[in-house]
Parts: C-alpha cells; sequence; structure tokens
C-alpha cells in the first residue's frame, strides 16, 4: 500500500503490493474516511511498523536500570516521521532513537522505567505520534512493579566492550531489606553465553546480600548483547526479579553501515556508497564478492591499514520491486579474513529520476 499522495490515486506499499484506492479529490478523500472508517483505520499502517507494542517488565529492583526499545521498520516507499512520544506517567521515559525512517530503514522508542523515583506497580501508555507522510498515533502499553525491599549495585551488569573470544565478567551486589528467610533459589537466563556464580548469601538482622559474578562467555558472537539475568526468589510475593546485562562483543573486523539500504530507485538508476572496513590489526581488503549483478567496486589490495574505506558502486535492475542480496569483502586477516553484509532496496517504476550511465570500476566477482 502507498503511503503518500502521489498522482492521488493509491497507497502503495515498498514491496509494490497495491491496497486500498483512494481519490484524488481531497473532499471525496475525506468522505470515504468518514462513512468507512473501518476499511482503512488511521493508525493501521502506523502500528505494522512495530514488532510488539506491549511490554511488562515484571519484578523490577528500585534503582536497577529497566529499559526496552520498540522496534519499528519503515515498510513503505514514503519517509516516516516521528514528531513527538507522550507518555501518560512521570514513571516512563520515551527516547526515540531514529525521528526519520527511510525504505526498509529500522528505529525504535526506548522506554525507560523510573525505578530510582517509583515503586509499587506501575502501568502507562506511551503515544507515539507521527506527523509524515500520514498523521497517526500508535498507543503502547508499560507495566513493572518496582520493588523497594530488593537492591541491586550496580543498578545493571554493564560488560562494556568485550573484544570477540576474550569473553568478560562483572559483579552485582544483590541486598534484601525484609523480615523472613529470604533467598536466591536460582539464577536463570535464555542466553547461553552468559553464565553466574553465586556466593553463599551474608545474613545480618533484617538485611541479606548476595554476590554475584556474572560472566560472558568466550565463545559468545559478535554485537550487541542486551540481555536479562531472572533471579527466583522464595518470595511469594517477588518470586522473579529481573536483572539487565548489556555490553557489546566486538569481532576482529566489522563493516559499516550494515546492512546498507538503498532506499528507492528507478530502473537503472546508479548509486554510489561506501563500507568503512575497521580491524583490530591493519590488514589488506583482496577482493569483493557479490551475488547479484549491477555491483561494481574500485580496490587499493597494495594497502595496509586499520581502517579502509571501500566505494561500492550500484546499477539497480530493470525489474521493479524489492531487491536483497549480500557482499562479501575478503581480507588477509587470519582471525577473521571475511566480513559479509545485506544490501536491500526498491526499484520503483513510477519514479521520475532517469537513469545514470554507469562508469567503467572493477573488484567485484559475481558469486
Amino acid at each position: 500500500m502507498k503511503v503518500g499522495w502521489r498522482d492521488g490515486s493509491t497507497l502503495i506499499r515498498a514491496n509494490g503490493g497495491m491496497g486500498g484506492y483512494m481519490q484524488r479529490n481531497v473532499a471525496i478523500a475525506l468522505v470515504i474516511f468518514a462513512l468507512a472508517p473501518a476499511v482503512c483505520p488511521a493508525k493501521e499502517w502506523a502500528q505494522k511498523m512495530f514488532t510488539s507494542v506491549n511490554h511488562d517488565f515484571g519484578h523490577v529492583a528500585r534503582g536497577a536500570k529497566a529499559e526496552f526499545a520498540f522496534e519499528l521498520q519503515n515498510l513503505y516507499e514514503e519517509d516516516v516521521h516521528i514528531v513527538d512520544v507522550r507518555t501518560s506517567c512521570g514513571c516512563t521515559t520515551p527516547t526515540i532513537t531514529k525521528p526519520t525512517l527511510k525504505t526498509w530503514e529500522k528505529g525504535s522508542i526506548v522506554a525507560t522505567l523510573n525505578t530510582k523515583s517509583f515503586v509499587g506497580q506501575r502501568n502507562s501508555t506511551l503515544t507515539v505520534v507521527i506527523d509524515k507522510p500520514f498523521y497517526a498515533e500508535v498507543p503502547i502499553t508499560i507495566a513493572g512493579n518496582i520493588h523497594s525491599d530488593v537492591d541491586f549495585q550496580p543498578g545493571v551488569s554493564a560488560l562494556g566492550d568485550v573484544e570477540q573470544g576474550a569473553g568478560g565478567e562483572q559483579a552485582v551486589t544483590v541486598t534484601y531489606r525484609g523480615a523472613g528467610h529470604w533467598q536466591i533459589a536460582d539464577v536463570r537466563s535464555a542466553n547461553t553465553a552468559l553464565e553466574v556464580e553465586l556466593a553463599e548469601p551474608i545474613r545480618q538482622p533484617g538485611v541479606v546480600s548476595y554476590k554475584m559474578i556474572i560472566r560472558l562467555k568466550a565463545d559468545a558472537p559478535a554485537g550487541i548483547l542486551q540481555d536479562q539475568l531472572t533471579l527466583v526468589t522464595n518470595d511469594q510475593r517477588m518470586p522473579t526479579v529481573m536483572l539487565p546485562v548489556e555490553g557489546r562483543v566486538t569481532p576482529p573486523l566489522s563493516i559499516n553501515p550494515s546492512p546498507l539500504l538503498l532506499g528507492n530507485l528507478a530502473p537503472g538508476q546508479v548509486i554510489n556508497k561506501q563500507f568503512v572496513l575497521t580491524g583490530k590489526q591493519p590488514f589488506k581488503v583482496l577482493g569483493i564478492a557479490a551475488d547479484a549483478d549491477g555491483v561494481e567496486a574500485k580496490l587499493a589490495s597494495d594497502v595496509v591499514k586499520k581502517v579502509h574505506i571501500v566505494p561500492i558502486q550500484f546499477t539497480a535492475p530493470q525489474k521493479t520491486g524489492e531487491f536483497r542480496f549480500q557482499i562479501a569483502i575478503e581480507t588477509d586477516l587470519a582471525s577473521s579474513p571475511e566480513v559479509t553484509c545485506q544490501v536491500r532496496g526498491t526499484v520503483r517504476g513510477d519514479s521520475p529520476t532517469a537513469a545514470v550511465p554507469s562508469r567503467q570500476a572493477s573488484g567485484v566477482t559475481p558469486r
């Protein structure tokens, strides 16, 4: 479906699929929306961009970091602009990571639960306001139960940047203040790259403390780590408590941007982009391969350095619709000889952009 007027006739999705028809005349369009709102709800197209619109933090210790990213992706040919996010409660703070999203670009609305200033069960609604290409509001619901009798120091297990293959660890102290024989019965995680060592508790009148060592295994995959540990307790009021774990496993060789989004192109249009390759050690770029036609690059294979800028030229196919392919760049690094990147875009048949003749380049091998 199309989001945005182009010749006033249709709503078009980025993959070329056709949606409901709308007339050019604005008055007629208003009548259509007024008489048949169930056919095309104002927010339906916007809500489809979100992977989820609700999240429950569960039981959270006071002062612990509690964040959740509501991810969204622009599925349409027109740019999407998020102008504002309203919150119904001061217990939740929203952040827009990327206000403008082009076709296929991803962004997120990060919701932060204020565990330092609030306690008890908290429920709030974030309203995401979109003003382009159409006006729409998407409600997001958030819940969480903040406990004042449990404390984490620090409030998040922040492992920081960890080189791939090296592993890492951090100590966290869990303190409970209250009556009864409170204890941690188990610590669980769905992430097999994490492991926990839990020391014996230190008990004093009205206070119980545990020291935990959170370890990231050496075989953890490269990428962003945003996970959580579930502490299982013997407290029926608070059977589980969540501790966030975050960090980044950095590979010996990285490529940016990844993925590469080319947006909307005319048939045969030529577009120039560039990759930035960053290595832990100086290296050479030996070659580039792509599993699609129309990809060309210019290499300086005799240069040895930690950062390489690789220009890429792509000629869009004549066939309209979405396209995807992968580019692989080969280096002389023994620990990570190859890095890959997904490329995505859409060829539009109605684009007024004229195709630009391709200039000669070299260095790309069809895959």
